[in-house]
C-alpha cells in the first residue's frame, strides 16, 4: 500500500468497505458462510466434512469455487482492459452484483450469494502489479500482519505512521460490514443494489484515474 498515491488509496478504502458490506450480506443470508473471506469458508468446509453435512460441504465448495472463478474473470477482464484495467474490472464487478441482485429478486437466494462470491473474487484484481495482487481488498489477515510489522518497526525507531494505511484499510472493511449488517436488517439481500450502485460509482472514478500498476 505504501507505493500508491492518495487517490488510489482512497479507492482501495472504498472497495474494502464494499467488500465488508457485501460479505455481511452474504454471511447473514446463507447462514454463516462468507462470500469474500475464503479462509473462513475453508475452515467451515473442513468442519462440514468432519461432521458429514453434505449440504454444508456443497455450499462451502460452491462459494470457494466461484470466488476462484471470479479471480480468473477479473484478471482476464483486467488484461483485456489494459490501460483502463481498474475501471474494466470494476465494471465487471458492477455487472456481477447487479446479476446477483436480480437473482435474489427472482427468489434464487443461494445463486445470488454464489454470484456475490464471484464478484468479490473479481474485485481482488483491481490492484495488481506484475500479475500479483498488491492490495488485498476482501481479506484482512495479511493487512493486519503488515500493520503489526509496521508497529514493530516504529518501536525499533522506524516511521511512526507507516502502520496507518493498513489500519484504515482494515477499519474500512469493518465499517462496511457494519453497514451491510444494518442494511440487511432493514431491506435484506435487496441491499445488493446499493452495492452495485456504489461499485458503478467506483468504476467511473477509476476510469478517470491514471493507472500506475
Amino acid at each position: 500500500m505504501l507505493r500508491y498515491d492518495r487517490p488510489a488509496i482512497g479507492l482501495a478504502l472504498g472497495l474494502s468497505g464494499l467488500a465488508g458490506f457485501v460479505d455481511a450480506l452474504g454471511f447473514l443470508n446463507i447462514g454463516g458462510f462468507f462470500v469474500s473471506f475464503m479462509t473462513g469458508n475453508t475452515t467451515r468446509l473442513g468442519i462440514e466434512l468432519a461432521e458429514g453435512r453434505l449440504d454444508g460441504v456443497l455450499v462451502a465448495g460452491m462459494i470457494i469455487a466461484l470466488f476462484v472463478v471470479g479471480v480468473i474473470c477479473g484478471s482476464l477482464v483486467g488484461h483485456v482492459g489494459k490501460h483502463r484495467r481498474q475501471a474494466a474490472v470494476l465494471a465487471f464487478v458492477t455487472l456481477a452484483l447487479a446479476l446477483s441482485a436480480g437473482l435474489y429478486g427472482a427468489g434464487l437466494a443461494i445463486a445470488a450469494a454464489g454470484i456475490l462470491a464471484l464478484a468479490m473474487g473479481a474485485e481482488n484484481a483491481v490492484f495488481q502489479r506484475d500479475g500479483e495482487v498488491t492490495i488485498g481488498l476482501t481479506y484482512m489477515t495479511g493487512t493486519l500482519v503488515k500493520m503489526g510489522q509496521r508497529l514493530a518497526g516504529a518501536l525499533l525507531g522506524g516511521s511512526k505512521r507507516a502502520f496507518l494505511r493498513h489500519f484504515v484499510l482494515w477499519l474500512s472493511l469493518l465499517v462496511g460490514a457494519f453497514l451491510g449488517a444494518y442494511a440487511h436488517l432493514h431491506v435484506g439481500l435487496s441491499a445488493i443494489w446499493l452495492a452495485a450502485l456504489a461499485t458503478g460509482g467506483f468504476t467511473i472514478v477509476a476510469f478517470f484515474m491514471p493507472s500506475r500498476d
